[in-house]
């Protein structure tokens, strides 16, 4: 992302921003030897709040902002969505919620009527929505998969018992040759 003038009203995160948010060692923990289960829900969960840590970033910092004076006037604004699945992306639509896109983001950068003032900071703005939106998808993402794979490692797990168990065939099967029949070397 480029530097915005001096005259910028909108301040992009920086890496003092995420400092506290990187000791969440979730992708140090994404290559390692999982032992099971519970080691994979813990790490979902560290992924999980790691997402949620960006979500409210995203709402103290950028938002904050983009609603602040002289965005504010502006007939497109940014805005949070929160999805089916739980999380919240960072989205522009209309005043009257009736259109939602990066589409109204180019309608308002390509007016006239757009205050020239303000063409960097949206620019600033939107390079910010693309890269926060990205690091919410893929924190949600690793912690689904993260839990989806301890399912699956509990049900390996409950038919690996039932085996050791005993409530599984044995493979040891006494076999009888009849004696006029011979065997095959």
């Amino acid at each position: 992302m480029t530097a915005s003038p001096s005259s910028a009203r909108f301040t992009p995160l920086e890496q003092a921003d995420f400092q506290r948010l990187e000791h969440a060692a979730y992708l140090k923990g994404l290559l390692k030897p999982f032992k099971g289960k519970g080691s994979l829900e813990a790490w979902a969960s560290q992924c999980t709040a790691l997402r949620d840590d960006v979500i409210a970033l995203a709402q103290q910092r950028i938002l904050s902002q983009a609603r602040a004076f002289p965005f504010s006037r502006l007939d497109v604004q940014l805005a949070q969505q929160t999805t089916g699945a739980g999380t919240t992306f960072l989205r522009w639509r209309n005043l009257d919620r009736s259109s939602m896109g990066v589409a109204l983001w180019e309608s308002l950068l390509a007016r006239p009527t757009t205050p020239a003032s303000l063409i960097d900071d949206l620019y600033a703005i939107e390079l910010q929505r693309i890269v926060l939106n990205m690091q919410i998808s893929l924190t949600h993402t690793l912690a689904r998969q993260a839990l989806d794979c301890a399912n699956k490692m509990a049900q390996a797990e409950a038919v690996y018992l039932r085996r050791v168990r005993g409530h599984a065939p044995s493979t040891s099967v006494t076999t009888t040759t009849s004696p006029t029949t011979q065997e095959s070397p």
